[in-house]
């Protein structure tokens, strides 16, 4: 036991190792048996039978399958830009000096830490047919002379989820970019100044290179929360109408548990992750621009 605990590199492991069981228990082998019932027709309370790559034909034809791989990544591209854009203008107001600047910034939090059902609700209430908020504001105003069905139109029912989206997302954003911001130098600001850079031309030369490894790393995890999200959707729209709102997450869902087609609704959800290894992939090249910061040259 003495000659381990001196062992650096043992001790790493052991530390290291609840880790490790945890990740294998709750996370391996759940996406090693959602991988292998995707190649089987397994129904519930039916053990299936291994049929190959039929459940992906059959999905790879399928129109709501389709429209559920558009809808997702409609969803995840708009939605990840204007939490990007809202994001990093927020930080930038946020690392000024502002009166009472952090209360302001626990209260740009709490979107984020509002548990996702209950934010869900509250939207489902302010985008309601009948008792809408923002309707009867638009109305009293007499913007509007009939309530807004925000949920019961195809394209507006996606507008509307990517606004609940973007609402909870540019929190996280925000405030993982302003930590970026307060670690730049404020000599590079002053020596900009000093060349006579523009507010812009340091916002261009200085701030985003030096913030987009941090940029790299927030927006992949945007990406990936935003791409599989679930909840959200799930309680505002079940993927109505006319299944416009459909995520491959909710899709996967929807077939395999309530449907009880679980090898199709596992397929379903296989087929996300060549999406998601992308996304991983983008943060590590981007994480390659790191090397720009610490003096050698950009990749």
């Amino acid at each position: 036991m003495k000659s381990l605990f001196e062992n650096k590199n043992a001790l790493g492991l052991v530390f290291l190792l609840p880790a490790g069981v945890l990740l294998l228990v709750f996370l391996t082998y759940p996406l090693g048996l959602g991988t292998w019932l995707g190649f089987t027709d397994t129904k519930i309370g039916r053990p299936g039978a291994w049929v190959g790559l039929e459940n992906f034909a059959f999905l790879s034809g399928d129109s709501v399958a389709r429209l559920s791989l558009f809808n997702t990544l409609f969803y995840t591209v708009v939605a990840s830009v204007l939490k990007f854009v809202l994001g990093l203008w927020l930080a930038l107001l946020l690392n000024r000096h502002l009166p009472f600047k952090s209360m302001i910034r626990a209260v740009v939090l709490l979107p984020f830490i509002v548990p996702t059902a209950l934010s869900a609700i509250a939207f489902w209430w302010i985008y309601d047919a009948q008792f809408s908020v923002v309707s009867w504001v638009l109305a009293r105003l007499g913007l509007i002379d009939r309530y807004i069905d925000f949920l019961g139109e195809p394209w507006m029912a996606r507008l509307s989820t990517i606004a609940a989206n973007v609402w909870r997302g540019v929190p996280f954003v925000a405030i993982s970019l302003l930590a970026g911001l307060q670690t730049i130098p404020p000599s590079l600001y002053e020596a900009s100044s000093i060349d006579g850079a523009t507010p812009w031309q340091q916002f261009w030369h200085v701030t985003l290179p030096l913030l987009t490894p941090i940029i790299a790393v927030v927006m992949t995890f945007s990406v990936l929360f935003t791409f599989t999200d679930f909840q959200l959707i799930y309680v505002l729209t079940r993927g109505g109408p006319l299944n416009a709102t459909h995520l491959m997450a909710t899709l996967s869902f929807q077939r395999g548990i309530p449907g009880g087609a679980l090898g199709e609704g596992a397929a379903l959800a296989t087929m996300m992750v060549p999406f998601l290894l992308a996304a991983i992939l983008f943060s590590y090249f981007g994480l390659q621009r790191r090397v720009w910061q610490q003096g050698g040259t950009d990749k």
